[in-house]
């Protein structure tokens, strides 16, 4: 896998999937069913290893009960977050 230009942004989609997940209560096999993908690539991509298409992501979203928009949302405000505090920490 060629390393991401911005690994920040694939560790914020990272923990927003696995927050959601956990927040609906489902394991990562019953994402992965929800997905038809599998368990092990669900556990790449909560741990940042895999950069996933635009169709995966959409399966994603669809899985965990979101429209694309708003899983795009979510990741998008927790990579802000998670920029600002690292901004923050710099200064520090």
């Amino acid at each position: 896998m060629r390393a991401s230009a911005n690994p920040e942004l694939i560790d914020a989609l990272a923990v927003e999937i696995k927050v959601r997940r956990e927040e609906l209560g489902f394991s990562q096999e019953d994402l992965a069913g929800q997905t038809e993908l599998g368990r092990p690539y669900i556990s790449l991509l909560e741990v940042g290893k895999k950069q996933p298409t635009i169709s995966v992501l959409y399966r994603i979203a669809v899985g965990l009960g979101l429209t694309f928009g708003e899983f795009a949302d979510r990741v998008e405000r927790r990579y802000k977050k998670e920029a600002k505090r690292r901004r923050a920490a710099a200064k520090a």
